[in-house]
């Protein structure tokens, strides 16, 4: 397997470990409330499936987003200071 796969593998997994089936996410965002339910094998979200949370913040705010990230989930990395 590759390394990309391996990655890959990772990362659904943390994904699965982040949101069991029947978890509800909620965000408030553009001064509306957007409710998600983590299904298995996905998330719906307004009635319509999604691979993974990252497909639905972005079409929730037309931009790309970490989708852990974007509903708190997970925190921002670090940033450097300026020196």
């Amino acid at each position: 397997m590759s390394a990309y796969h391996k990655a890959n593998e990772r990362a659904k997994a943390r994904s699965a470990a982040i949101t069991l089936a029947g978890t509800r996410l909620v965000r408030e965002w553009g001064g509306q409330r957007h409710e998600v339910t983590a299904i298995e094998g996905g998330y719906e979200y307004n009635g319509r499936w999604y691979k993974s949370l990252s497909a639905i913040a972005k079409a929730i705010t037309g931009a790309h987003w970490s989708g852990p990230q974007f509903f708190g989930l997970r925190t921002a990395k670090p940033t450097k200071e300026a020196s």
